[in-house]
């Protein structure tokens, strides 16, 4: 394994098999990384046609509404609980997810065939997922939603998120969900 950076580590071997040390390691690594996130990438290269990461968010990430164009994305949670939220073009709520690991009765897995503006909201201290997207990795791939704040937009983000957990609380009271 080699360590990109505080938030990657990606493997070296064709080979790779991983251990609770591995869920512990990037658990406490997003805790403690400035943007609440850290990932370990089973492929080895942003040329491979096929990328899988074990990531771990710590509630405090922001995770921009974003897209992925010409792209797949399917999500198995490992531990942890969250919401994954989608939108409209216009940033309009069109659904929350909610996902928890197998055996909790929410949704513990979910595939995007297609483009969707989509954001996770982290429920506990931390949500450890499964990730699976088909490569090439390119940056211009993620299409970011306009009507969304950028990371650094520290206001703009909390009065954003604001708004998304009242649309949430309202949708599941509508629905009769339990908050």
């Amino acid at each position: 394994m080699n360590q990109l950076s505080p938030e990657v580590i990606v493997a070296t071997d064709a080979f790779t098999s991983l251990t609770d040390d591995i869920v512990r390691t990037l658990k406490r690594g997003s805790v403690s990384a400035e943007r609440g996130r850290m990932r370990f990438c089973a492929h080895q290269t942003a040329e491979d046609p096929l990328h899988e990461m074990l990531i771990s968010l710590a509630r405090t990430t922001y995770i921009r509404p974003h897209r992925h164009s010409g792209k797949s994305e399917s999500v198995h949670v490992v531990e942890g609980c969250g919401d994954l939220v989608r939108f409209d073009e216009a940033g309009g709520l069109v659904d929350v997810l909610r996902i928890a690991p197998h055996g909790s009765g929410r949704c513990f897995y979910y595939r995007m065939a297609t483009p969707q503006y989509h954001m996770l909201i982290v429920r506990t201290d931390v949500l450890v997922v499964h990730e699976t997207t088909n490569g090439p990795f390119r940056p211009d791939d993620t299409e970011f939603a306009p009507w969304a704040p950028e990371e650094g937009n520290i206001e703009g983000r909390a009065a954003f998120l604001a708004h998304v957990e009242k649309e949430i609380v309202a949708r599941r009271a509508s629905l009769q969900e339990p908050a």
